[in-house]
């Protein structure tokens, strides 16, 4: 089986490489951009299996980043994770209809408690993939 395809969109680069470089340790491949304009530019034409988005960016926010996914009949379907600042009830709801299926608070969460959720997520995707294909 193919490693799963990570994309991490967060403008903070110390963090952003904490993480690609933990995941990547766990086998996963993992591309990152660090603006909302630079994702959504490369979204065009990566197809990950699960996409890591922070809410805060420059250029174009992360609701933006998250329009722009739920728009898109070929990302539509991937599971997005938000790992921000924004705590707020409306912040997380408003992530939530546009397809967030896990919300973080990033002083909440470590990397470590961080990098189980993903690979929690990613073995439910495969999960779902292997009982599609053997129906």
């Amino acid at each position: 089986m193919n490693p799963a395809k990570i994309f991490i969109v967060e403008d903070e680069r110390f963090l952003s490489t904490i993480l690609a470089n933990r995941l990547k340790k766990e086998g996963f491949e993992v591309e990152q951009a660090f603006d909302g304009q630079e994702a959504i530019d490369m979204l065009r034409t990566k197809r990950p299996d699960l996409i890591i988005v922070d809410l805060i960016l420059p250029v174009r926010s992360g609701f933006e980043v998250l329009e722009s996914i739920s728009k898109n009949p070929e990302l539509s379907h991937v599971p997005v994770i938000a790992l921000t600042n924004l705590g707020q009830e409306t912040d997380m709801e408003k992530a939530k209809s546009l397809g967030v299926v896990d919300y973080h608070i990033k002083i909440r969460t470590s990397v470590d408690d961080f990098v189980s959720i993903i690979k929690s997520n990613i073995s439910k995707l495969q999960d779902a993939g292997t009982a599609q294909n053997s129906q």
